[in-house]
């Protein structure tokens, strides 16, 4: 089992920065790969980026390119995102995700293992 929780987030303006971090505990050695995705009201959980943990090699979705950065640090067990440039359409509950097993296809929900609780970002316009 791995036990994961997300902290950082909060209430920011459009353009503002915030850094959100997950904590993972348990088989952590285990850890193939890390992701965030994000869910705001009404829609699916959606990709936002994805680590292995590794070879640091990192994933994003077109929809942060150049704005979000994932990076892991393996001696304390967590990953972190930067999200510069916010927009209003970032506003969503963000949640940290991992995978005990080899994966390829990062974008899809359904094959992380283990998830989060949970943290709101909510950007004002």
């Amino acid at each position: 089992q791995v036990q994961l929780v997300e902290s950082g987030g909060g209430l920011v303006q459009a353009g503002d920065s915030l850094r959100l971090s997950c904590a993972a505990s348990g088989r952590t050695n285990s850890i193939y790969a890390m992701a965030w995705f994000r869910q705001a009201p009404g829609k699916e959980r959606e990709f936002v980026a994805a680590i292995t943990w590794s070879g640091g090699r990192p994933y994003d979705a077109d929809s942060v390119k150049g704005r979000f950065t994932i990076s892991r640090n393996n001696p304390k067990n967590t990953m972190s995102l930067q999200m510069n440039s916010l927009k209003p359409e970032d506003t969503a509950v963000y949640y940290c995700a991992a995978v005990i097993r080899l994966i390829t296809r990062f974008t899809t929900s359904q094959v992380w293992e283990y998830w989060g609780q949970g943290t709101q970002v909510t950007v004002s316009s």
